[in-house]
Protein backbone atom coordinates (compact mmCIF):
# COMPACT_ATOMS: atom_id res chain seq x y z
CA UNK A 1 0.00 0.00 0.00
CA UNK A 2 1.83 3.40 -1.04
CA UNK A 3 1.54 6.62 1.68
CA UNK A 4 -0.27 9.40 0.63
CA UNK A 5 2.64 12.11 0.67
CA UNK A 6 1.79 14.70 3.38
CA UNK A 7 -0.02 17.92 3.01
CA UNK A 8 3.06 20.73 3.10
CA UNK A 9 1.90 24.10 3.87
CA UNK A 10 2.06 25.93 0.52
CA UNK A 11 3.82 29.60 0.41
CA UNK A 12 0.35 31.57 0.79
CA UNK A 13 -0.39 29.45 3.99
CA UNK A 14 3.25 30.44 5.65
CA UNK A 15 3.09 33.91 4.48
CA UNK A 16 -0.47 34.50 6.49
CA UNK A 17 1.10 32.42 9.78
CA UNK A 18 3.80 35.25 9.38
CA UNK A 19 1.45 38.10 9.15
CA UNK A 20 -0.81 36.93 11.51
CA UNK A 21 2.16 37.06 13.90
CA UNK A 22 3.09 39.95 13.11
CA UNK A 23 0.35 41.41 13.41
CA UNK A 24 0.18 39.07 17.44
CA UNK A 25 3.40 41.14 18.22
CA UNK A 26 1.75 44.48 17.18
CA UNK A 27 -1.10 43.81 19.78
CA UNK A 28 1.75 42.94 22.35
CA UNK A 29 3.03 46.17 21.78
CA UNK A 30 0.07 48.31 21.69
CA UNK A 31 -1.28 46.53 24.56
CA UNK A 32 2.11 46.74 26.64
CA UNK A 33 2.48 50.22 25.76
CA UNK A 34 -0.37 51.08 27.68
CA UNK A 35 1.49 51.11 30.70
CA UNK A 36 3.71 53.61 30.05
CA UNK A 37 3.59 56.89 32.03
CA UNK A 38 1.38 55.28 34.65
CA UNK A 39 2.63 55.95 38.01
CA UNK A 40 0.47 53.15 39.84
CA UNK A 41 1.94 49.54 40.35
CA UNK A 42 0.68 47.22 37.61
CA UNK A 43 -1.58 44.58 39.66
CA UNK A 44 -3.24 41.48 38.21
CA UNK A 45 -6.27 43.58 36.37
CA UNK A 46 -3.39 45.17 34.44
CA UNK A 47 -1.81 41.23 33.53
CA UNK A 48 -5.36 41.03 32.47
CA UNK A 49 -5.61 43.98 30.05
CA UNK A 50 -1.97 43.93 28.67
CA UNK A 51 -0.82 39.77 28.56
CA UNK A 52 -4.11 38.23 28.12
CA UNK A 53 -5.58 39.00 25.17
CA UNK A 54 -2.35 38.26 23.01
CA UNK A 55 -2.71 34.42 24.98
CA UNK A 56 -6.57 34.57 24.05
CA UNK A 57 -5.45 35.78 20.53
CA UNK A 58 -2.73 32.89 19.68
CA UNK A 59 -5.07 30.04 21.40
CA UNK A 60 -7.53 31.67 18.61
CA UNK A 61 -5.39 31.45 15.81
CA UNK A 62 -4.22 27.71 16.68
CA UNK A 63 -7.83 27.09 16.73
CA UNK A 64 -8.90 28.47 13.84
CA UNK A 65 -6.30 27.21 11.73
CA UNK A 66 -4.90 24.04 12.67
CA UNK A 67 -2.06 25.27 14.16
CA UNK A 68 -0.05 25.34 17.18
CA UNK A 69 1.17 28.83 18.21
CA UNK A 70 3.07 29.34 21.67
CA UNK A 71 5.15 31.90 23.37
CA UNK A 72 8.03 30.83 24.60
CA UNK A 73 10.87 31.61 26.54
CA UNK A 74 14.00 30.60 28.30
CA UNK A 75 13.31 32.94 31.74
CA UNK A 76 9.18 32.08 31.58
CA UNK A 77 6.74 33.41 34.37
CA UNK A 78 3.93 30.64 33.01
CA UNK A 79 5.61 27.20 33.20
CA UNK A 80 3.86 26.61 30.50
CA UNK A 81 6.41 28.75 28.02
CA UNK A 82 9.07 26.94 28.84
CA UNK A 83 10.93 25.72 25.96
CA UNK A 84 9.04 22.90 24.75
CA UNK A 85 11.84 20.41 22.81
CA UNK A 86 15.13 20.86 21.81
CA UNK A 87 14.72 22.50 18.43
CA UNK A 88 13.15 25.40 20.71
CA UNK A 89 15.76 25.82 22.98
CA UNK A 90 18.27 25.89 19.90
CA UNK A 91 16.28 28.49 18.15
CA UNK A 92 16.28 30.65 21.27
CA UNK A 93 20.13 30.02 21.38
CA UNK A 94 19.77 31.38 17.57
CA UNK A 95 18.09 34.49 18.65
CA UNK A 96 20.43 35.10 21.41
CA UNK A 97 23.45 34.51 19.29
CA UNK A 98 21.80 36.98 16.43
CA UNK A 99 20.22 40.36 17.43
CA UNK A 100 19.27 41.18 14.09
CA UNK A 101 17.31 37.59 13.32
CA UNK A 102 13.57 38.38 13.41
CA UNK A 103 12.23 34.90 12.36
CA UNK A 104 13.03 32.25 10.61
CA UNK A 105 11.12 28.51 9.40
CA UNK A 106 12.55 24.82 10.46
CA UNK A 107 11.02 20.93 10.14
CA UNK A 108 10.47 19.73 13.13
CA UNK A 109 7.91 16.73 14.41
CA UNK A 110 5.70 17.67 17.55
CA UNK A 111 3.61 14.98 19.06
CA UNK A 112 4.49 12.22 16.10
CA UNK A 113 3.35 14.76 13.48
CA UNK A 114 5.35 16.44 11.29
CA UNK A 115 5.22 19.90 10.16
CA UNK A 116 6.65 23.47 9.59
CA UNK A 117 7.43 25.78 12.22
CA UNK A 118 7.98 29.60 12.38
CA UNK A 119 9.79 31.04 15.19
CA UNK A 120 9.50 35.21 15.99
CA UNK A 121 11.83 36.67 18.34
CA UNK A 122 10.36 38.76 20.82
CA UNK A 123 11.72 42.36 22.30
CA UNK A 124 11.81 43.58 25.77
CA UNK A 125 10.19 46.90 25.25
CA UNK A 126 10.71 49.79 27.99
CA UNK A 127 6.81 49.38 29.19
CA UNK A 128 7.61 45.70 29.83
CA UNK A 129 10.04 46.83 32.11
CA UNK A 130 6.66 47.19 34.60
CA UNK A 131 6.39 43.38 35.21
CA UNK A 132 10.07 41.90 33.83
CA UNK A 133 12.15 44.74 34.91
CA UNK A 134 14.41 44.30 38.55
CA UNK A 135 13.62 41.14 40.33
CA UNK A 136 13.49 43.00 43.69
CA UNK A 137 11.10 45.55 41.44
CA UNK A 138 8.39 43.33 39.89
CA UNK A 139 4.60 44.14 41.26
CA UNK A 140 3.26 42.22 44.44
CA UNK A 141 0.68 40.04 42.23
CA UNK A 142 3.40 38.87 40.39
CA UNK A 143 5.87 37.87 43.79
CA UNK A 144 2.09 36.45 45.23
CA UNK A 145 1.45 34.43 42.43
CA UNK A 146 4.59 33.46 40.44
CA UNK A 147 7.03 32.20 43.04
CA UNK A 148 8.61 30.01 40.55
CA UNK A 149 9.12 33.46 38.30
CA UNK A 150 11.99 33.99 36.22
CA UNK A 151 11.03 36.54 33.60
CA UNK A 152 12.73 39.23 35.60
CA UNK A 153 15.91 41.71 35.01
CA UNK A 154 15.34 42.48 31.70
CA UNK A 155 16.81 45.61 30.06
CA UNK A 156 15.13 47.21 26.71
CA UNK A 157 16.05 45.20 23.38
CA UNK A 158 16.65 42.20 25.55
CA UNK A 159 15.53 38.77 23.76
CA UNK A 160 12.34 38.43 25.97
CA UNK A 161 11.36 35.01 24.11
CA UNK A 162 9.87 34.06 20.74
CA UNK A 163 6.32 33.10 19.34
CA UNK A 164 6.19 29.65 18.41
CA UNK A 165 4.00 28.49 15.27
CA UNK A 166 3.69 24.66 14.32
CA UNK A 167 1.75 24.35 11.31
CA UNK A 168 1.45 20.37 10.61
CA UNK A 169 1.82 19.02 7.06
CA UNK A 170 -1.65 18.31 7.21
CA UNK A 171 -3.21 21.08 8.40
CA UNK A 172 -6.76 20.04 7.14
CA UNK A 173 -6.69 17.32 9.67
CA UNK A 174 -5.38 19.17 12.34
CA UNK A 175 -8.08 21.49 11.85
CA UNK A 176 -10.74 18.79 11.85
CA UNK A 177 -9.15 17.18 14.77
CA UNK A 178 -9.43 20.71 16.95
CA UNK A 179 -13.14 21.12 15.83
CA UNK A 180 -13.91 17.54 16.64
CA UNK A 181 -11.70 16.14 19.22
CA UNK A 182 -13.39 12.72 19.78
CA UNK A 183 -13.33 12.01 16.39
Amino acid sequence: MALAAPNIPNPSELSRAIQDIENLDAMRSGLASSLEGRTEEPTLQTMQEVCRPVGMRARQLSQENGWQVKQIAKKYRNPAHAPDNLQSRIALARFEQNPELVGFWDRETIDGQSGTRYYRRINVEASCLACHGLKENRPQFVKDNYPQDLAYNFHVGDLRGMYAVFIPDDVKQAIQDAVNPSS
